[in-house]
């Protein structure tokens, strides 16, 4: 049998942290004369109450150890665990959303996906687009961790291939943990703070510039208005698009960074394929429209060029009504969005990294084609490619789009219409945020979805979050044996 003590005894110290994070909501209801203050201070003692007694009951005397197994078990506890408690405030207090909405909030927020149970965001509390946008840059700032110390030893999806780049923390104390996250906390606030600085000096009024920052760094887009972005069109369109491109590159690289090392940030074969990439979709979406005489060049350069890098790298911010562009236009921002950011970034949904070594390996297969007796040695960034790290993402790979076909039959299945359906699973497995279709509110709030469509959506999040392999894992019998 596997351990749990660990397990729950950082999900009861998370919970702790959450819980205090609610304070921080409640202080500014409180300070604005609201009285939904009292409901962020009674989920607070909840969650805290709760947080306690497991850590009390898990705690374990001398060094705490974490074994692979646990990993797996943790990696999902936390995500499944800490939108249960971060969806109280919605219940107890505004706007007073049931279980599933509540979580389904909650969820979209840890996991920086951005999709909304909520119809009307412009007339919430200011405690609560707060809250949203706090679980957000929780989630992204969790996300990071989890890619840096986690998912290389436990190998999934052929992070291993960034084992020597990331921390191994299996088997030694729990605190060395924390000492190694420092580092990337100390970016990602950072980043964070940069971010709300500039959007202040492009004339955000400073609430919104806060709600803005730790939605876009944590590439999670959840905005205090129904309008999202679009109700600051122009110069902070393209102070985002940078921030969002920095949060959704490989935090480890700004960490060498930080530490003056310049050459490994641009010849990270992610990050140089990633802002090309961008290059070609903003530049194929602006000559599509500028061909269809839609628009003046710099206009169009500047929509473009925010809604591509928010759906790019799974932010979610909208600034325009991107349906409208067309349906080449549309078919790209889709697969944008299936290709998502950077590895040990916020970024979703397949990852840069995966593409390359897919294409890598292709390549490989082709060479071998013409040329049987050849040995063909893959490559990526100068090192060598091993056999397990191509295995793991072509599995990867093939568990993405089992998984996306399965969860658009399965919303299809609920009612909705085929380009609902689509969509929703689009940006449930990836984490991107926006859906279109006559179901979807105005402000793309899924609320008249069927409840079991919402369900369906929020394992979606979960499984598109946590990387797919490592939740089908724990539906083995034999790992619970081992």
């Amino acid at each position: 049998m596997i351990d749990l003590r660990p397990v729950g005894y950082i999900i009861g110290m998370l919970a702790l942290v959450l819980g205090l994070a609610m304070l921080i909501p409640a202080a500014v209801d409180f300070a604005r004369g609201d009285a939904h203050w009292r409901a962020f201070v009674e989920a607070s003692v909840i969650t805290m109450t709760v947080g306690a007694l497991l850590a009390l009951a898990s705690r374990e005397e001398g060094e705490r150890t974490i074994t692979l197994q646990q990993s797996f078990v943790l990696t999902s506890s936390v995500w499944l665990a800490l939108p249960a408690f971060g969806a109280l405030p919605f219940i107890i207090g505004a706007p007073g959303l049931g279980f599933t909405d509540a979580y389904f909030e909650a969820m979209s927020g840890v996991t920086t996906t951005g999709t909304t149970a909520i119809p009307a965001l412009d007339d919430l509390p200011y405690g609560t687009n707060l809250w949203r946008a706090i679980l957000q840059w929780l989630g992204g700032l969790g996300i990071i961790i989890v890619a840096m110390i986690f998912l290389p030893v436990m190998k999934v999806g052929g992070m291993q291939f960034f084992r020597s780049e990331g921390f191994d923390t299996l088997g030694k104390i729990l605190p060395r943990a924390m000492d190694i996250s420092s580092a990337l906390i100390r970016i990602y606030v950072g980043l964070t703070l940069a971010c709300g600085i500039v959007y202040i000096a492009l004339g955000m009024l400073p609430f919104d510039a806060v709600v803005h920052a730790l939605a876009t760094v944590s590439t999670g887009g959840f905005s205090n208005y129904d309008a999202s972005f679009g109700t600051y069109k122009g110069a902070p369109e393209y102070a985002a698009s940078v921030f969002m491109l920095l949060a959704a590159m490989p935090f480890i690289r700004f960490v060498q960074l930080a530490q003056g090392q310049m050459r490994p940030l641009w010849r990270d074969p992610q990050v140089r394929a990633f802002l090309r990439w961008h290059a070609y979709a903003i530049a194929a979406i602006v000559l599509y429209r500028l061909v269809r005489h839609e628009a003046d060049f710099w206009p169009t350069l500047r929509e473009v060029t925010f809604n591509v890098v928010s759906t790019f790298t799974g932010t979610g911010f909208a600034s325009e009504d991107v349906t409208k562009w067309g349906h080449l236009a549309f078919v790209i921002l889709i697969i944008t969005g299936l290709i998502g950011g950077c590895t040990s970034s916020t970024g979703c949904s397949v990852k840069v990294f995966r593409y390359l070594i897919l294409f890598e390996a292709i390549k490989a297969q082709i060479r071998r084609l013409y040329s049987p007796h050849r040995i063909v040695q893959m490559r990526y960034g100068g090192r060598p490619v091993e056999a397990e790290v191509v295995g793991s993402v072509i599995a990867f790979f093939s568990f993405f789009v089992l998984s996306f076909g399965m969860l658009i039959v399965g919303l299809s299945l609920t009612g909705l219409e085929a380009r609902t359906a689509l969509t929703a699973a689009w940006t449930a497995i990836a984490n991107v945020g926006p859906a279109w279709g006559p179901e979807v509110s105005g402000n793309g709030a899924i609320d008249a979805f069927p409840t079991p469509a919402k369900w369906l959506m929020i394992f979606g999040m979960f499984l598109g979050r946590l990387e797919l392999l490592s939740v089908f894992v724990l539906f083995l019998p034999r790992f619970w044996r081992g």
